[in-house]
């Protein structure tokens, strides 16, 4: 038995790959705006706007850059052979920007009482990773 086995049963941990680009574009002070344009598919970029969106008050321009984020991160998901459920670590940097993402949808959706799209957005973000949940909730 391998020491990695997952004695559970359940799909093993999804890990995004690295995506150094938009990382060094924010750190070298490029705005969410400039990394999501030069790096559309990125959800970091995506997430970071919907975050800056929302404390700044404009909740639907939030949502819409969550949504966006949520599904290039699904997609990028998707390609890395998630099948639709299983854990996708916080732990792991480069799947950070989905489950912030994920979060931010969340939190959009319930600021506009659309409770059915926050709760699903929860419960995912808790099952992909609950160090997730508890570090962005």
């Amino acid at each position: 038995m391998s020491i990695h086995e997952n004695l559970l049963g359940g799909p093993p941990p999804t890990h995004l790959p690295a995506e150094p680009g938009p990382l060094e574009a924010l750190a070298q002070g490029a705005s969410p705006a400039e990394v999501a344009a030069k790096f559309p598919t990125s959800s970091l970029a995506w997430a970071q706007l919907a975050d800056d969106a929302f404390a700044a008050g404009r909740v639907v321009e939030s949502y819409a850059y969550a949504r966006t984020g949520y599904h290039r991160g699904l997609d990028a998901l998707r390609r890395s052979g998630w099948k639709g459920h299983g854990p996708v670590p916080w732990e792991h940097e480069p799947n950070r920007g989905f489950l912030r993402a994920l979060h931010a949808l969340g939190r959009a959706a319930a600021t506009i009482e659309e409770k059915d799209e926050a709760e699903r957005c929860a419960t995912f973000l808790r099952d992909s990773s609950p160090t997730a949940a508890d570090m962005l909730g």
